[in-house]
């Protein structure tokens, strides 16, 4: 039986060895490290030094209680749950490996404890940057009436249309996306469009590959002057239902808590929350 205590590791097969049965334990609670990290175990993400990606993983008793993971130079992810003295333990092995953690992002609860045991380490001062809810889909209640048009699933010839409303998206959220698209989050994601009677795109909507039994709604958009037409609902609904019926078990998604018309509408066609999540990023003095 391994030691307790957190275990660090670059490979990522070695850490989806022992930890991946954990993470698809819960795969609503876990919707982004299954995502994310089997998108790194597919690209080989292999750089060492500083740029290296870490993954850790909390065992006690012989079984995994939580996990961590960052990309190359990237925030800290974690799951949940992560008491004062797990993260106490966490951030002095991490201040070892010497790495400048840019923040962390996790359910509310083990970021902030998180948090705290960085400026603890370091002194570095986190500062909340990025509420979350997490929203599991419950039952299916798409929306009444629809709006006229229908769904179409974007092919190669809509990737311009694509990229431009990702970076419009992105901006409107305040997210820098890289120049390269391959190298932004949205690069691995199957879109579909909401389109007019005419042909005319009217809204935009992606989900993730089914990971782990779950799929991920993200991101939605729609352009200011189409928004309030039920477009994004009945586009929402119909990428919903074509997940479950893909082989989807969980379909979720996040919302802004700032936005009461987009937290209404998920819930209105049958999204429940699941809890709240929490993006921190770390000042450091000169």
């Amino acid at each position: 039986m391994r030691p307790d205590g957190w275990h660090l590791t670059e490979d990522v097969d070695e850490f989806l060895a022992r930890a991946g049965d954990f993470l698809r334990s819960r795969p609503a609670l876990h919707t982004t490290p299954l995502t994310v990290i089997e998108g790194m175990r597919m690209s080989g993400a292999g750089a060492r030094g500083a740029e290296a990606p870490v993954f850790g993983r909390l065992e006690q008793g012989g079984e995994v209680r939580a996990i961590v993971y960052r990309k190359p130079l990237g925030r800290l992810h974690l799951t949940p749950v992560v008491t004062r003295d797990q993260a106490d333990l966490l951030a002095a092995r991490l201040a070892e490996l010497d790495r400048l953690l840019p923040g962390v992002v996790g359910d509310h609860d083990a970021a902030t404890t998180f948090a705290e045991a960085w400026q603890r380490r370091t002194g570095a001062e986190p500062v909340l940057s990025v509420p979350l809810h997490l929203y599991r889909l419950g039952t299916l209640t798409p929306p009444e009436p629809f709006p006229e048009g229908r769904v179409r699933v974007a092919g190669e010839e809509d990737l311009e249309h694509v990229m431009l409303w990702c970076r419009e998206f992105a901006a409107t959220v305040g997210e820098v996306v890289p120049e390269a698209w391959a190298d932004t989050r949205f690069a691995d994601r199957h879109f579909s469009f909401w389109e007019t009677p005419d042909g005319t795109p009217a809204s935009m909507a992606a989900v993730t590959s089914v990971i782990g039994g779950q799929v991920r709604v993200d991101p939605v958009y729609t352009r200011a002057h189409l928004r309030g037409r039920g477009y994004a609902g009945a586009l929402t609904a119909e990428v919903s239902r074509a997940a479950l019926a893909a082989g989807a078990k969980e379909v979720v998604l996040y919302t802004d808590p700032a936005n009461p018309t987009s937290n209404a509408l998920y819930q209105r066609i049958g999204y429940v929350p699941v809890t709240d999540f929490a993006v921190y990023d770390f000042s450091y003095a000169a």
